[in-house]
């Protein structure tokens, strides 16, 4: 299978409807004019398929025994860029209003980690699952993502990869321009 060039991601996000635009909240709080609606893209599995093989030939050099994912998000792409290294997948998810490593999934000592997610904007999740990788004794390698809004800035002190890697502008609540204050805001999703 060729992979998927950035041109080819982004007409996906846009004939499945997946790239909104209008006036968004971002789970960070930040509003915004795009809203990347990831599982409108992944509803159809030769596309998870595609993202997920695009995903893991980028990684596969750093040689991850495992491939984490926070929940929501992450889930459906997390478990294909690990079936597609022919790694373990396992995830995080919310407990007490903060993300866990539960359901019994152990890390090794010095297990080499992968974490993936379907859009990072500041990276917040991604930190905290990288946190919980760490604490847990394992040995983050990378970090891998559909779109990353954050145009390449975002340090999350590992190497980061993306099919699709844009700036979108984000505005504080407080300082919106006047083309966003005329429409009303919508928070569409868990990103």
């Amino acid at each position: 299978m060729r992979a998927m060039t950035e041109t080819e991601a982004l007409k996906v996000f846009r004939e499945t409807g997946a790239l909104m635009e209008g006036h968004f909240v971002l789970r960070s709080g930040l509003h915004s004019r795009q809203f990347f609606q990831c599982a409108l893209a992944l509803q159809e599995m030769p596309v998870v398929e595609r993202f997920g093989a695009a995903l893991a030939d980028r990684v596969k050099h750093l040689g991850a025994h495992t491939v984490i994912a926070p929940a929501m998000g992450g889930l459906v792409i997390g478990q294909e860029v690990a079936r597609q290294l022919r790694a373990r997948f396992i995830f995080v998810e919310k407990e007490n209003n903060q993300l866990a490593l539960r359901r019994g999934f152990k890390i090794a000592p010095r297990e080499t980690i992968l974490v993936v997610e379907d859009v990072i904007t500041k990276g917040g999740r991604v930190q905290e699952t990288i946190d919980i990788a760490r604490e847990h004794g394992g040995r983050v390698t990378g970090v891998a993502m559909i779109v990353d809004r954050s145009d390449g800035t975002l340090d999350l002190g590992v190497p980061v990869f993306s099919l699709i890697r844009m700036n979108v502008e984000t505005f504080a609540p407080d300082k919106l321009p006047a083309d966003l204050t005329a429409l009303p805001a919508v928070k569409p999703g868990s990103k």
